[in-house]
């Protein structure tokens, strides 16, 4: 038999955290048992209707059907420059400063490959989403991990970052609000990381993704609001989770217009675009994006309001949080967050465990607000028998 020989870069990949998880519930489902799925962050809620109909009517225009332009049609490119200049009153040219992404995990996965050479380094958090230091290995560079700790407010430390680590940094990921500690930053940090990275000549990338997902009247700042902020730094914009759009896989970046331009010359010779059907519904969430928002979160604070309470009640400790649809768990006193997910998985409950992120994840778990109040309720239920 032939054998082929894989890529060292495949080698060298950690199992993809929720392929394992998809594969430990499926072998569950196969037993009969009944799950509440807390696991990956994939809305459950509906897209909106308007945004289906616009799908529909430009599916329709056989003037969408061919090629897409790489870098988006110039409406979506105006609408994203828009609803940016509304939502935090930055300023950008749609044309040189914004790009569209078939979904920002493909933009942030592909950035490196524009910027980083063998050998040079990003700085990475820890706990993170883990594409930031696979999209860095792929383009043949090496991460170096900054945790993210409770006693730093899940921020990380910028001023612990060794000099000879300083001078081989290409790339800066920060992700706020954070997933997966729900931690929030506000325009002080953003500011101190302009400063950062000028002084040592970083390119910040944001995972801004979460952004729209706000509690209590917060409201999550955009990097791109820190003044100077467009000098270093490249945001990257997502639909799927404000418009609960995953399955459409449409984005954007915006920001530095080096930047843009490199990523969108790596896209130009990988992928042929959005489909323009796509885009078109996505310009309709973005001119509605007030009345959709109205509509969504407040199902989302009415989950996050019940989990914390049942969680509580439960004796298990809730990291404070403002934005995105997680909550951060500690894991009783005892259990690693392996052994923890386990436990709640003989429940028919799954959640993410947080080493899955990154080490100083270890001894919390992850849980998304995905699921419908009853089947949460029926959670807390099953999480209360371990009292």
């Amino acid at each position: 038999m032939t054998v082929i020989e894989k890529a060292e870069r495949l080698k060298k990949l950690p199992p993809y955290l929720f392929k394992e998880i998809d594969r430990k519930k499926e072998e569950l489902l196969k037993k009969g048992m009944d799950i509440v799925d807390l696991g990956v962050g994939d809305p459950d809620l509906p897209t909106p209707k308007c945004i289906i109909e616009e799908l529909k009517r430009s599916a329709d225009d056989p003037a969408n059907h061919r090629y897409p332009s790489y870098s988006g049609m110039n409406d979506f490119k105006y609408a994203a420059a828009d609803w940016c200049k509304k939502r935090f009153g930055i300023d950008l040219d749609p044309e040189r400063e914004v790009l569209s992404l078939i979904g920002s995990k493909e933009g942030i996965a592909h950035f490196p490959l524009a910027f980083i050479n063998p050998g040079d380094v990003s700085l990475v958090p820890t706990p993170a989403y883990p594409v930031y230091n696979i999209a860095t290995m792929f383009a043949g560079g090496r991460s170096w991990f900054m945790p993210l700790l409770k006693k730093n407010d899940f921020l990380p430390d910028l001023d612990s970052i060794p000099a000879d680590v300083l001078k081989q940094a290409k790339l800066l990921f920060i992700n706020y609000p954070n997933n997966p500690t729900g931690a929030t930053a506000e325009l002080s940090f953003f500011s101190r990381v302009v400063e950062f990275a000028k002084k040592n000549n970083i390119l910040v990338c944001h995972d801004a993704a979460y952004t729209e997902m706000n509690f209590d009247g917060y409201r999550a700042p955009s990097f791109l609001q820190a003044p100077g902020a467009k000098d270093v730094a490249i945001e990257f914009h997502s639909l799927s989770k404000t418009f609960n759009m995953t399955g459409w896989r449409i984005g954007f970046a915006v920001g530095n217009r080096d930047a843009v331009e490199g990523l969108g010359a790596i896209k130009s010779n990988i992928d042929s675009g959005v489909f323009q059907a796509v885009q078109l519904a996505g310009i309709e969430g973005l001119k509605n994006y007030d009345a959709l928002v109205a509509d969504i979160m407040p199902v989302y604070a009415k989950r996050r309001e019940l989990m914390i309470k049942g969680l509580n009640d439960a004796g298990l400790q809730v990291a404070q949080s403002k934005a995105t649809f997680y909550l951060w768990v500690s894991a009783p006193e005892g259990y690693t967050s392996a052994d923890f997910a386990a436990k709640l998985l003989e429940l028919g409950v799954v959640v993410t465990p947080g080493n899955g992120f990154g080490e100083p994840g270890e001894g919390y778990i992850r849980m998304a607000l995905t699921q419908k109040i009853d089947r949460l309720e029926e959670a807390i239920s099953r999480i209360k028998k371990l009292k």
